[in-house]
């Protein structure tokens, strides 16, 4: 399973720098369009390879991704806590009540059965 594993990751390993060499070229991301420069009076850009952009892209939609489920999953995990408080308080009242007896007549036979 640890094989697999690897390989994975070297085939994923390959595919990317694939995706990088075949993407070399420079674009440039402008924060602006060209036609709200006259109301701006600056138009910021920057000169990126390719493969930078799709890769920056990538990984902030799985980032994206990751906050998003956290967040929506947060009433799960906050049930799911409760419960386990709920779990672990029922247990201590059960190990404190356990030893105890219940029944008179139960403590009397208990206390005077021989040891086995």
């Amino acid at each position: 399973m640890r094989y697999l594993r690897y390989l994975v990751l070297v085939l994923i390993g390959l595919v990317l720098l694939l995706v990088a060499s075949a993407n070399r070229g420079t674009v440039t991301l402008t924060l602006l369009p060209s036609e709200f420069v006259p109301y701006v009076g600056r138009n910021w850009a920057v000169g990126l390879p390719l493969y930078l952009v799709i890769f920056v892209a990538m990984a902030t939609g799985v980032l994206l991704g990751f906050l998003w489920e956290w967040l929506r999953e947060h009433k799960h995990r906050k049930v799911a806590a409760r419960s386990s408080r709920e779990a672990r308080q029922l247990n201590r009242e059960i190990a404190k009540l356990k030893p105890t007896p219940q029944d008179e007549v139960l403590a009397l036979i208990e206390k005077d059965k021989p040891a086995a």
